[in-house]
């Protein structure tokens, strides 16, 4: 990767790495426009003045646009969220293998202590 290419990279992780950014775009990658309230709704947690905050970097970034019908990803901010679709497809593999590994730790952790 080029020096030009890795410092894209990393502005664009500079961005995602914000509160509730990531979740603001997942929120919007079902391609419906959202309003404001339903959008705080969609992401969970977030103040409004943070999801205003967010919201308007990402619409500088260029990711999220606002018309009538409320919040909605640009082209460039669809393409970012069908790029997260492995994500989607990774995240009940990798919570499995962490259940899987929870309960192995509180089994030798079990056995670990001396009868009572």
């Amino acid at each position: 990767m080029s020096a030009k290419d890795n410092a894209a990279v990393i502005r664009l992780f500079d961005l995602l790495e914000s509160r509730y950014a990531l979740r603001v775009i997942w929120a919007l990658s079902d391609g419906h426009p959202q309003t404001f309230r339903l959008l705080q709704d969609s992401v969970g947690g977030v103040t409004p003045n943070t999801l205003n905050t967010r919201l308007k970097e990402l619409r500088a970034a260029r990711l999220v646009d606002h018309s009538g019908a409320g919040y909605r990803l640009t082209t460039q901010g669809a393409n970012l969220a069908r790029s997260l679709l492995n994500v989607q497809q990774f995240a009940p593999k990798w919570s499995q293998l962490q259940s899987r590994a929870a309960a192995t730790a509180a089994s030798k952790a079990e056995q670990a202590q001396p009868p009572a």
